[in-house]
């Protein structure tokens, strides 16, 4: 009789995985991207009623507004950190 040859199972080679490199944030003064400071969902559920889509910019604005003036008055009493009372 005839036997039949058996064929050894061959490991598969590992596959290399692509390494990304993390991005760095840099620390310091940040520009505006385009992306919303706050969240839309929390406003329309703070205000209640409907909101539209312009506001949500309008309320940006205005909160870009208030933070480059409480960094101001921070950095000119010589502090890098906002407080409330700088608001």
């Amino acid at each position: 009789m005839a036997r039949k040859a058996k064929k050894k199972a061959t490991k598969k080679k590992a596959t290399k995985k692509k390494v990304t490199k993390k991005k760095t944030v840099k620390r310091g003064k940040k520009k505006a991207t385009g992306d919303l400071i706050i969240s839309k969902s929390r406003t329309k559920a703070a205000a209640g009623i409907n909101v539209s889509g312009d506001f949500y910019v309008a309320l940006d604005e205005a909160v870009r507004g208030l933070i480059a003036t409480a960094e101001a008055r921070a950095e000119s009493n010589g502090r890098r950190t906002l407080r409330p009372q700088d608001l």
